[in-house]
């Protein structure tokens, strides 16, 4: 898209004051936003992309503010921040995104407990619906501002991860992984006591990166061991790969961890190596073969059919067998094979890091 039509959009963006046009406008996104036919500047279009993604939800949140104003409701009781995670709290949405966020809000003071939780479920009922109208669909493990677990005063969130580090189970390590990714969009930086509170923990806790690289680990590259290529075997997408989870998933994962190691908190995965690479956690060279996997991997993402129900955009994350080329299937296989090398750099360094510090996870 050409910085014209981007800030174009954008205008029209924040000149919406009905959720209908916000509507309209995300459709037009996707007409702005085919699928980009080469993967050597997928980051540049990633970036104009999420731009806009957070500009529909920012816009959404203003609405929806004003409708409640307007319905008697108030303003907001006390600051909050509302906060992405997953791939928006990475900067590394689709075309086709769900609803991956949650809720912070100031203590309001035992006067104010009642009203103000009452206010912000109201609140993230409205946005959760209005977004929902715009096209984005929720996400599927319930972490979304409407479910009380992602919603709640900065005093609660901080004893949330306090009894996730202390009982680091599957579900509560895979919770604190989704927090790393979290983000700030809208509001005031609350999230910023979340980061520093997490970091906090993972200096108090060692221990946690031996849990944290079991769930890193969970997903494997889609690489046989003699360089096959693993496929869908059964059902609609038999033949076709599963990108998400086969090699985009892996990679990010990879780089999440590294970078928790490393006291890194950039949000973005190719942020994250660039960061790794200055602070010597990486070399260079590993830093540019694991982002070029990782670029290969979005773009692939970009590829794989999506569908419409009910205005509603999702897709199944798969490459389907007939878009398979020779070609492709050579470039997939170098790709998986530096996704295998950094799972096994992760590995390796996590456990020298368990050992260093006395505590074998």
């Amino acid at each position: 898209m050409e910085g014209y039509n981007l800030s174009h959009m954008e205008n029209s963006i924040n000149r919406a004051v009905q959720v209908e046009e916000l509507r309209s406008l995300r459709e037009q996104m996707l007409d702005h936003f085919p699928a980009p036919p080469a993967y050597l500047h997928i980051g540049d279009w990633y970036s104009q992309l999420n731009r806009l993604h957070d500009q529909f939800i920012r816009r959404t949140l203003i609405l929806s503010e004003r409708k409640l104003r307007e319905e008697g409701r108030g303003s907001p009781p006390v600051p909050y921040t509302y906060v992405v995670v997953g791939s928006g709290g990475r900067s590394e949405q689709t075309q086709w995104s769900d609803q991956d966020n949650g809720l912070v809000y100031a203590d309001p003071g035992e006067a104010g407990q009642e009203a103000a939780s009452l206010y912000f479920e109201l609140l993230s009922e409205e946005v959760f619906l209005s977004l929902q109208q715009i096209g984005y669909p929720p996400c599927e493990g319930n972490v979304i501002c409407t479910n009380p677990q992602w919603r709640k005063p900065l005093s609660q969130w901080l004893r949330m991860l306090r009894e996730w580090f202390n009982d680091p189970t599957w579900e509560n390590v895979r919770y604190l992984l989704i927090v790393f990714d979290l983000r700030g969009l809208h509001g005031v930086s609350l999230a910023a006591a979340l980061k520093e509170a997490f970091a906090e923990e993972v200096r108090r806790k060692p221990g946690i990166l031996g849990a944290m690289l079991r769930n890193t680990l969970h997903h494997k590259p889609s690489l046989g061991p003699f360089g096959n290529l693993i496929t869908e075997r059964y059902g609609p997408d038999a033949g076709g790969l599963d990108i998400k989870y086969g090699s985009y998933i892996p990679l990010i994962n990879g780089i999440r961890l590294l970078s928790i190691m490393a006291g890194v908190q950039e949000t973005s995965s190719r942020l994250r190596l660039g960061e790794l690479a200055k602070r010597g956690f990486i070399t260079e060279e590993h830093a540019q073969r694991w982002n070029e996997a990782l670029q290969f991997a979005l773009w692939l993402r970009t590829q794989t059919p999506y569908q419409s129900d009910n205005g509603i955009y999702s897709t199944r994350g798969i490459i389907q067998a007939e878009q398979l080329s020779r070609e492709l299937k050579q470039r997939l296989r170098r790709a998986l094979r530096d996704g295998h090398e950094l799972q096994q750099a992760v590995r390796k360094r996590a456990e020298r890091l368990l050992v260093e510090r006395g505590d074998s996870g």
